[in-house]
């Protein structure tokens, strides 16, 4: 990561002791959720098409706390709707983390890969501030 200014490099060291630490957790995040997995015997129904199938199913239950909701209803969010929204994602990310551990994907790695690769489809200076998909930009 190369920073030319002082106030760069400070940046780029906190953004690096950031990563560091976000990486540490999500190891923390996946051996919790295997050791949740395995004390229940779990990991025989916990194959990449059943937890496929449970990120969608999560992630429209997720989508249910948003469903008839206009754009402002959906940002006012609070109390005890927050919370359920919450354990709505929770559930996704728990099976999204399991499914990348299963399968030996590096969860951190493939989201840089994908910012890489999106950012290559949507360069800011066609697509700021636009909704269109890359083909009609």
């Amino acid at each position: 990561m190369r920073v030319k200014t002082a106030r760069g490099f400070i940046f780029a060291k906190a953004l690096l002791r950031l990563t560091m630490a976000t990486m540490t957790e999500l190891e923390e995040i996946r051996h919790l959720i295997r050791e949740f997995r395995d004390a229940r015997d779990w990991m025989q129904f916990h194959n990449p098409k059943n937890l496929a199938c449970s990120i969608s199913i999560e992630a429209n239950e997720l989508l249910e706390h948003f469903q008839w909701k206009t754009p402002e209803e959906s940002l006012a969010v609070t109390g005890e709707k927050k919370a359920q929204i919450a354990h709505e994602i929770a559930d996704v990310a728990v099976y999204l983390i399991e499914l990348a551990d299963n399968l030996g994907i590096d969860l951190v790695q493939a989201i840089r890969d994908k910012l890489a690769h999106n950012a290559a489809k949507y360069p800011v200076s066609r697509s700021k501030g636009s909704a269109a998909k890359y083909t009609e930009l």
